[in-house]
Parts: C-alpha cells; sequence; structure tokens
C-alpha cells in the first residue's frame, strides 16, 4: 500500500514525519532519508497493531485530500510504499484457480515491479479488502 507522509522540519530540530491516514502515526529522522526509512518502519508497526487488534486497515487517501487541511501545510508530501502482505501472520499455502490469461499479467506485473505472484496477490486482496470493507 502506497501511503502518504507529510515531512516537517522545525529549526533546531529533526525531520519529523506524519502519517495523516494512520492516527498517531509519526516517525522522525537526522535526515530526510532517514525520516523516510523510518516513516516505513513505524507505519508496518502501527499496521501490524491494527491486524493484531482485529481492527480495520484504513484506506490511505490521496495526497490532494490532505493538502487541502490547514494543519499540514508547510510540509512536504511524499508517498511511502509499505508491504502489508508480510505483516501479521505466518504464510498459508492455498490453491486457487485463476484465468491463464490474468495469470500471465499478475506474473508480468509482479516481476515489472520486484514482487512475487503471492506478494501481489495479498496485497491486492489486503487493498481491496480495506476499500470495500464496510465496518
Amino acid at each position: 500500500m502506497r501511503f502518504p507522509i507529510v515531512i516537517h522540519k522545525d529549526p533546531d530540530s529533526d525531520y519529523g514525519v506524519t502519517v495523516p491516514d494512520l492516527s498517531g502515526c509519526f516517525s522522525a529522522g537526522a535526515t530526510t532519508d532517514e525520516a523516510l526509512s523510518n516513516a516505513i518502519e513505524a507505519i508496518e508497526c502501527h499496521v501490524e497493531g491494527l491486524l493484531l487488534d482485529g481492527e480495520k486497515l484504513p484506506t490511505p487517501r490521496t495526497v490532494e485530500f490532505h493538502r487541502s487541511g490547514e494543519s499540514f501545510a508547510d510540509g512536504v508530501w511524499a508517498l511511502v510504499e509499505v508491504d502489508v502482505s508480510k505483516l501479521s501472520g505466518k504464510a498459508k499455502r492455498v490453491n486457487i484457480t485463476l484465468p491463464e490469461r490474468l495469470l500471465v499479467q499478475i506474473d508480468a506485473f509482479a516481476a515489472r515491479n520486484g514482487d512475487t505472484r503471492s506478494g501481489l496477490l495479498a496485497h491486492a486482496a489486503l487493498e481491496y479488502v480495506a476499500a470495500h470493507d464496510g465496518r
């Protein structure tokens, strides 16, 4: 999942990171690179906690949605990719049936993006459930 983050810097402080879609998820770093890396770790930890508690994973909104709020006016926006499929639980082998043409498309897309078939399917399923779960 791609999460928008906002990076802010006050004089005499490290770079702070806020993840608007995950209430209470913050991070920081001495450099922007460190702040981005720490933001991914903070998001993974936050999402892991949500999943372990059986809570709904929020669907990340767009930067444009968040930018309209005044609380992040002075920040720099970025998107970070978090592989939520690897979080909360061990892998379990399953057998599914898909049309061959779709499987070829899935494999090609996964390969282009440095992913595996299983990783892509898990990621897509989590995003779909988060976007359509009415809880």
